[in-house]
């Protein structure tokens, strides 16, 4: 039986990453899809840049803050998008077993991944027994398995329980403290921090390794389900579609200012309270991701609802570099924690001399703070995060040749 500790405290890491299939026949790819994925995915390694920078995630400073912000746009999306993939990925195996079984196998696969592989990216060190990290794919990987169950339902009763997922959990505000001290004692605490409150789990007693919970599988299944429900109107008439992502994005930020502007519902920390490190502008903005509020998803998803048509039109050399990374995310984000981690390397052998042992502590979780003189400037960040971005170009454009070859033309044709 597992042991648990109930952890309130934020975690540092926005991680968003995701892993989102792309099998999406390439005659009925919606453009949108690929470019929004690519974007949200080139914004997700600024974050992780910052954490091997040393910088504090979301403050002091407004460049500091922003730099996390505009990060929080990542894991919404790669979620929902996760959900409107599997939809897509129904029309290709038109039936729902196979799509059960795909879903619950490849959920599965990339809970394992992230135990694994990951944890080494993020960590380069082999110290299983000390911790592991539940991140992003975890959740992404659970909720396939959850998804499995719900794809047997007609898209819009799932799409339906996935909004009232979003929309309802944070009925619990009032009462979540009591809550987390009721089950602070209870051998099922660490179930409810997996489902919903998060933090740090005791496995095998007291002398197991640590689980750090960072993404709780609610309210992200029913981002993922609501994702699932939107993939039906991908394929309607495009000025209809169009004209129903304004109004999804108009109602979403709408909703986000009166509830957040009132401190009416929906996020646990109200915005202005006396005593906040941070100005009342960033305050406003300063939503609760772990777990996600209604608020949090209210602000990162309205936007990138009005993207959708702006974003099918778009084209030119940007479009086609993002796309470029929008088109195989999983080996992207596979290959991006490493790299990452690889490049703060050189940076401290080049500003110290050597390889300071910080960097094979326990990122993203559970790690000391960086040794004085360790930490980046922003300026240094964005030039590594720019230099990452290079490289990851050319080996996404090379691995997706590789994995979708040009099509040859008959000669004469």
């Amino acid at each position: 039986m597992a042991k648990s500790t109930l952890d309130t405290s934020a975690p540092t890491l926005s991680s968003l990453s995701a892993v989102i299939p792309a099998e999406i026949a390439s005659s009925r790819r919606v453009a949108s899809v690929d470019i929004l994925r690519g974007l949200v995915m080139v914004l997700m390694a600024i974050d992780h840049v910052r954490v091997f920078s040393g910088l504090p995630p979301g403050g002091p400073t407004p460049g500091i803050f922003f730099t996390r912000w505009i990060t929080h746009f990542c894991a919404p999306w790669f979620i929902f998008l996760a959900g409107t993939s599997a939809f897509l990925r129904s029309e290709k195996l038109a039936d729902k077993g196979a799509l059960a079984r795909y879903l619950a196998l490849r959920g599965l696969g990339l809970v394992l991944l992230e135990l694994t592989v990951l944890r080494l990216s993020w960590t380069f060190n082999f110290d299983y027994a000390h911790y592991m990290l539940a991140g992003v794919i975890w959740a992404i990987g659970w909720c396939m398995v959850l998804m499995a169950g719900l794809v047997w339902l007609p898209p819009r009763i799932v799409g339906i329980i996935g909004v009232i997922i979003i929309a309802g959990h944070n009925l619990v505000d009032p009462f979540r403290f009591q809550l987390m001290l009721a089950l602070r004692e209870s051998a099922l605490a660490w179930i409810w921090q997996i489902l919903y409150f998060g933090g740090i789990i005791q496995l095998r007693g007291d002398k197991g390794p640590l689980l750090a919970v960072l993404y709780s599988l609610i309210p992200w299944i029913g981002v993922m389900a609501a994702g699932y429900w939107f993939a039906g109107l991908l394929r309607a008439e495009p000025t209809r579609r169009n004209r129903i992502c304004y109004l999804l994005g108009a109602v979403a930020i709408a909703a986000f200012l009166i509830l957040r502007g009132w401190n009416l519902y929906g996020d646990p920390n109200h915005w202005g309270t006396p005593g906040s490190k941070l100005p009342p502008a960033l305050s406003f903005l300063n939503t609760t991701k772990y777990p996600a509020s209604l608020q949090f998803l209210l602000m990162t998803l309205g936007p990138a609802f009005l993207l959708v048509p702006l974003l099918e039109r778009a084209r030119g050399v940007a479009a086609r570099v993002i796309t470029v990374f929008g088109r195989v995310p999983f080996f992207y984000y596979l290959l991006h924690i490493p790299l990452i981690h690889a490049a703060a390397i050189v940076v401290s052998l080049v500003r110290t001399g050597h390889v300071d042992p910080w960097l094979f502590a326990n990122h993203p979780m559970l790690n000391p703070p960086p040794p004085p003189g360790y930490t980046w400037s922003l300026g240094l960040l964005y030039a590594i995060w720019g230099i990452v971005m290079v490289a990851l170009y050319f080996a996404c454009r090379w691995y997706g040749g590789v994995r979708r070859p040009p099509r040859q033309v008959p000669p004469g044709s």
